[in-house]
């Protein structure tokens, strides 16, 4: 469920805005990449950039980089000695998020790695404070079973794209065949029902599940 343009604008007005280096990878991902949509932008942006600095996790995971907007969004609140791992499975992204990473500054902060994050995650024995899923959603209720467990008790997951376009919405039909709405609905049923964790469902742009694990 997206804001109309006018109530976006206003929203934007009233957010602090995103840095000259943010608004120009927002920009260069508009312009020159399909599907920009994917990329969180300025208010989501502010949003994940807040959270970490509340959160000050000293580990965090990001499923699907993108373009790297959300990344460095997240790394702003990391502690001193911080770390994020951000996987993107699309190697053509890879030039481009390491160049933003460098230009940022946080070359020693942010890991990129290209690959199936199934695979990249058991690769990675981490403890996590605060976890971003954005990738495939069909495989949401994966990654999350994979993740979990290794979420420190208290610390924070967000899943996005949880309205999907509103398709999830009980007034909406999907076709048989449409196997990822079929997946966030399970999904956000899934996780209300877990009492591993509590939840809020925030309806940001396309919908932002927030987490945090008992």
């Amino acid at each position: 469920m997206y804001l109309t343009d006018e109530a976006q604008h206003y929203a934007d007005q009233h957010t602090t805005p995103e840095s000259a280096l943010l608004a120009r990878l927002n920009r260069e991902t508009h312009v020159q990449l399909l599907h920009a949509r994917m990329l969180s932008g300025h208010a989501q942006g502010r949003l994940l950039s807040m959270l970490s600095h509340m959160v000050r996790p000293r580990r965090v995971l990001e499923l699907g980089t993108f373009t790297g907007y959300s990344a460095l969004c997240l790394a702003e609140g990391l502690t001193d000695d911080g770390l994020l791992h951000t996987v993107e499975q699309n190697p053509e992204l890879e030039s481009r998020i390491r160049r933003y990473v460098q230009e940022a500054g946080h070359e020693a902060r942010i890991q990129v790695h290209i690959g199936d994050a199934r695979h990249v995650l058991g690769g990675l024995a981490e403890t996590w404070d605060l976890v971003f899923i954005d990738a495939d959603k069909i495989n949401n209720d994966t990654y999350y079973e994979l993740v979990l467990p290794q979420v420190r008790p208290g610390g924070f997951l967000l899943i996005d794209n949880v309205l999907w376009g509103d398709k999830v919405l009980p007034s909406y039909s999907p076709k048989p065949s449409d196997k990822d709405t079929h997946a966030v609905r399970a999904f956000n049923d899934k996780v209300q029902a877990d009492d591993r964790v509590e939840n809020v469902f925030l309806p940001l742009r396309d919908g932002l599940l927030l987490v945090r694990k008992r």
